[in-house]
C-alpha cells in the first residue's frame, strides 16, 4: 500500500500500519515541542470523534490511530473508508499544526523513589567505568533532572524519558540480561527509565524503585503519562522494603505550581 502524503504540511505523513492502524508520522526530530505537538493532535482527533476509531497510540515521532474497517463508512463521493479516514486525519493535522494549541491534559511532576544500594544497582561499576564517575557522582546526576515523559511502551507502563545528564550516556549491554527486576531503573544510550515488570532487557541498571509503574486494579492504571514530569530522589535499602509498592506517588499538578510562582 502506498504512503499518502498530506497535501499541504511538508512536516508530517500518513503511514499505513497494519490494516487497522495508520500512522500520523512527523519528520521532525523527537523534542519537547513535537511531543507537545503529538499529543495536543491526539486532543484534537478525539474531540473531533471520527467513527470507527478506537485507540490513540502517541510515540517519540508519531501518532498511531488505530480504526475499526468494518465501521468506516465511505464518502458520499464513494472514496474508500479508509482513504475518507486519511483525508480526515490529514485535515485535521493541518489544522492542529496551524493553530499550535498547547495540551489541554493536566500536567503532573511525579517523584519517584529509588534505591541505588549495591544489591538493586546491578551495572552501576560499569556504568561508572565508562562515564569516569563515582557512584555518588552518577546518584547525584541522576537525581538532578525533571525528565519528561515522551512516551509510554515497551510494556505497560515503561516510560521513555528525556532530560538524561549527558555524563551519564552509556550504551546498551552487548548482550541483554535475560531478566531484569521489575522496578530496575536503567540507563540505555542517552535515555533512562524503568521496567514495570521482569522482563528481559539490555539497558545498564544503576538502582530500583520499590513503586509499581503499571497498577491495572486502579485508575489510572499508570503512574504517569505523556507530558508529565518525573524526578527521582535516592532512598535507602531500609526506606525501600517500608514502601507500599501501590501507594499513591508523591506528585504535584505543574500548571498549580507555576501559578503559584507568578504570585508576587
Amino acid at each position: 500500500m502506498a504512503i499518502e502524503r498530506a497535501p499541504a504540511e511538508p512536516g508530517f505523513e500518513l503511514q499505513p500500519n497494519g490494516d487497522a492502524a495508520v500512522d500520523i508520522r512527523f519528520f521532525a526530530e523527537p523534542s519537547a515541542a513535537l511531543s507537545e505537538t503529538i499529543i495536543s493532535l491526539a486532543e484534537s482527533i478525539n474531540a473531533n470523534t471520527i467513527t470507527g476509531v478506537t485507540e490513540l497510540v502517541p510515540a517519540y515521532q508519531c501518532l498511531t490511530v488505530c480504526y475499526n474497517p468494518l465501521q468506516l463508512t465511505c464518502a458520499s463521493d464513494g472514496t474508500p473508508g479508509v482513504s475518507k479516514l486519511r483525508r480526515v486525519l490529514a485535515a485535521i493535522t493541518e489544522k492542529a499544526l496551524a493553530q499550535n494549541t498547547p495540551s489541554q491534559r493536566e500536567r503532573y511532576l511525579i517523584r519517584i523513589p529509588v534505591c541505588y544500594h549495591d544489591d538493586f544497582a546491578l551495572d552501576m561499576r560499569a556504568l561508572c567505568a565508562h562515564t569516569g564517575l563515582t557512584p555518588k557522582e552518577v546518584i547525584s546526576r541522576h537525581t538532578a533532572p525533571s525528565y519528561l515523559v515522551h512516551m509510554l511502551g515497551f510494556t505497560p507502563g515503561f516510560l521513555y524519558l528525556g532530560g538524561l545528564d549527558q555524563g551519564l550516556y552509556c550504551p546498551r549491554k552487548a548482550r541483554p540480561a535475560l531478566r531484569v527486576p521489575a522496578g530496575s531503573v536503567g540507563i540505555g544510550g542517552s535515555q533512562t527509565g524503568i521496567y514495570p515488570q521482569a522482563t528481559p532487557g539490555g539497558w545498564q541498571v544503576i538502582g530500583r524503585t520499590p513503586l509499581a509503574l503499571f497498577r491495572p486494579q486502579q485508575e489510572p492504571a499508570y503512574i504517569a503519562h505523556p507530558l508529565d514530569q518525573v524526578q527521582f530522589f535516592a532512598i535507602s535499602k531500609n526506606d525501600f522494603s517500608g514502601i507500599d509498592p501501590f501507594s499513591a506517588p508523591e506528585q504535584i499538578s505543574l500548571r498549580q505550581a507555576s501559578s503559584e510562582a507568578k504570585k508576587p
